[in-house]
């Protein structure tokens, strides 16, 4: 039994390990960006245009991963570009799980009333397209880090209220809460001590969830140039770039692509494998 409970906890670490060590040397490489880019991201060379990466021929030493058609370094516009699909991913994740939590924490301990309303809330909320609805709530807040943030804490939060609804259901029935309530707490402070810390494992999987959404959620309006200036670099944009020019320089398309894939998955990895090192049903 020792042997078998080692192996099942491997995967999990190894989970935590891959995955927290992708986005740590992402933050890294977005906070020290002036420091340690190549180039200015926004310094156009026309005469270096579309360089291929430095293992190919016709490369240069300067240009790690080549050049786009205007002659931007791609390595240097990557990293500016991760600092914005960061901040949106920490600020609008941070905020939606707050929000959404809170309002499902409410419905699912307390029934009644605050749960038909914000039932009925979400469902009305979750009849729209949501990428449709992003689209539309930044044509009226206008273009912007703020209007994006916006834009996913008000389609997103239904997530969170669903999913907390119903661990909060579970864990309310559960005789840990009943010999609370006899005990004469008051609701309010068994939601707190006693339902919020077991829902919590759930709630912070989400939250890396909706951080690995945040990050697609702006990749996907930055490449319809509805995210912030077209002149700042965002991992959307360059792809949307690099799909008119895949056939003469694929690197501008494919490391952008890597980029935004590696930091959703590993938004998702973190989340499960924290999910299930901290849960205390598992533990």
């Amino acid at each position: 039994m020792r042997d078998a409970r080692i192996d099942l906890k491997r995967p999990v670490g190894a989970r935590l390990w891959l995955s927290g060590g992708w986005l740590t040397l992402l933050m890294l490489g977005a906070l020290l960006a002036p420091w340690i880019s190549p180039h200015d991201p926004l310094a156009q060379d026309l005469f270096a245009g579309r360089l291929p990466p430095f293992w190919q021929d016709g490369a240069q030493s300067s240009y790690w991963l080549g050049t786009d058609s205007l002659g931007r370094d791609v390595l240097s516009r990557m990293l500016h570009g991760a600092r914005l699909a960061l901040i949106v991913a920490l600020v609008a994740g941070t905020l939606t799980c707050i929000v959404g939590a809170t309002l499902g924490l409410i419905a699912g301990y307390y029934r009644g009333w605050p749960d038909i309303i914000i039932s009925r809330l979400v469902d009305i909320w979750m009849a729209f397209p949501p990428v449709l609805f992003a689209i539309l709530l930044i044509a009226v807040l206008g273009t912007g880090l703020l209007s994006i943030i916006i834009a996913i804490v008000v389609i997103d939060w239904t997530r969170f209220a669903r999913v907390v609804r119903a661990e909060a259901m579970g864990q309310g029935a559960m005789d840990y809460v009943a010999s609370a309530q006899i005990s004469g707490r008051s609701r309010f402070s068994i939601m707190l001590t006693e339902i919020l810390p077991n829902v919590a494992p759930t709630i912070v999987a989400l939250l890396t969830l909706e951080m690995g959404i945040a990050v697609i959620v702006e990749a996907i309006l930055s490449f319809v140039n509805l995210s912030i200036s077209t002149d700042s670099p965002t991992w959307g944009g360059m792809i949307a770039e690099g799909r008119t020019s895949v056939h003469q320089a694929w690197w501008v398309l494919v490391f952008p692509l890597i980029a935004l894939f590696l930091t959703v998955l590993s938004f998702s990895q973190l989340g499960e494998g924290l999910k299930d090192r901290f849960d205390p049903v598992l533990r």
